[in-house]
């Protein structure tokens, strides 16, 4: 394992313009209900919502915690806003530490595989000022990974002046860039073809015929924009989403003086980062210096 960690001053967030529409817009609540199906929810409440963007309606769980501070959650590719609640894995090593710190959860479907495309930030921008206002939020933290950690770094640089630190886990900085790599490797791993399917689909259209929409959602084009302290952990051995994803946004962060801290596991895969994001959270805990957090507080 190869630790790096790099203090830096961060600029003021709120110096740093949106790249989307600054105008928060209210959503239309369908339905609050108190969420089934699975062993692991406890007050735990699903809304149901009409998106202000085109109208679609979608839906997100919901969970108070003690604090100000609330974790946004977002889930992996095949999966859905439900993921931290069913998956074995994560509900077991993630919701007890969460719950533990007294973090609120707020964990969006958000169209399902969007990979964070303009219409997913637009959602997530109205949900974050609805339980912003709903449960006096006073900062929000992204932790997560995958495809919800590259989306959780794409909304960063759209919407910083949101964001108090991301946690993200074997991301994708890049997506134009990653989409690329799915379709060049495609026989060696099948679920990269469904997943530059999904990117093309929500992105509308290829690097090389919607170039625009790449461009305004490749974090590492925009790093300079991530004010928040920063947490990245990466498997150098992953096959679904390659290290260089992390390496080379590490670099552009050093290059613009931004609070980070880097884990790369030796011989990790995918998964591998699983155990590191209380670490990740605790760290952006810190920085942030966010409220009575800790254990036992």
């Amino acid at each position: 394992m190869i630790n790096v960690l790099l203090h830096f001053s961060a600029p003021s967030l709120l110096c740093v313009h949106s790249t989307l529409d600054a105008v928060e817009r209210d959503m239309e609540i369908l339905r609050e209900e108190k969420a089934s199906g699975s062993v692991h929810y406890r007050d735990t409440i699903k809304i149901t919502f009409r998106s202000p963007y085109d109208g679609l309606e979608d839906w997100a769980l919901i969970e108070r915690g003690r604090t100000s501070t609330w974790v946004i959650m977002l889930h992996g590719h095949g999966s859905q806003g439900d993921q931290l609640f069913t998956r074995q894995d994560v509900a077991t090593q993630w919701l007890p530490f969460l719950r533990d710190r007294g973090l609120g959860i707020l964990s969006p479907n958000l169209r399902g595989n969007a990979w964070m495309c303009r219409s997913a930030v637009s959602d997530l921008r109205d949900l974050v000022a609805f339980v912003r206002r709903k449960y006096d939020v006073k900062a929000f933290i992204f932790a997560t990974g995958s495809m919800g950690g590259t989306g959780a770094l794409i909304y960063a640089v759209n919407h910083p002046e949101d964001i108090a630190g991301v946690c993200a886990l074997c991301s994708a900085t890049d997506i134009g860039r990653y989409y690329a790599f799915c379709r060049a490797n495609t026989n060696q791993l099948p679920v990269l073809d469904e997943i530059a399917a999904a990117i093309e689909k929500s992105y509308g259209g290829t690097p090389e015929t919607a170039p625009a929409n790449y461009r305004t959602n490749s974090t590492l084009n925009h790093a300079a924009r991530l004010g928040m302290p920063i947490y990245l952990c990466h498997g150098d051995n992953d096959p679904n989403i390659p290290v260089e994803e992390s390496r080379t946004l590490v670099a552009a962060l050093e290059k613009h003086g931004k609070k980070h801290i880097y884990v790369e596991l030796k011989g990790g895969h995918h998964d591998s980062p699983i155990p590191e994001l209380p670490k990740g959270i605790d760290w952006l805990l810190e920085q942030t210096m966010t409220g009575n957090t800790r254990k036992g507080q």
